[in-house]
């Protein structure tokens, strides 16, 4: 009886997991469509946050370097929202460029 129980509830945490899932990429789909070049460098701001982590987590950078970096990519952000509420929700080619080029700047100092 105790092993169909622990398969109820894998089964019932996988289900789980998949439905969270499945709201997040739909979300994700609807902002994407509707704010492209935003999207995409939110993307790569998020994915230089899994670096940051993931070079901290092997040593390869300190916590303090690492907090230097995601304050760089905060900054990014918070610059990219700045843009976007003067467009409606929308950042320009013109802003989307710069921002890709502080990204840039950053990762270079991220390594891989």
């Amino acid at each position: 009886m105790i092993i169909s129980i622990r398969k109820m509830l894998g089964i019932a945490a996988v289900g789980a997991t998949f439905f969270a899932m499945s709201g997040n990429v739909l979300a994700e789909t609807k902002f994407q469509a509707d704010h492209p070049r935003r999207a995409e460098v939110n993307a790569r701001l998020n994915n230089q946050n899994s670096r940051i982590n993931t070079e901290v987590r092997d040593g390869q950078i300190s916590p303090r370097k690492a907090a230097f970096l995601h304050g760089e990519d905060h900054e990014i952000r918070s610059e990219e929202r700045a843009f976007a509420r003067t467009d409606g929700g929308h950042i320009t080619r013109g802003e989307q460029g710069l921002l890709n080029r502080q990204e840039n700047a950053v990762s270079r100092q991220i390594g891989w």
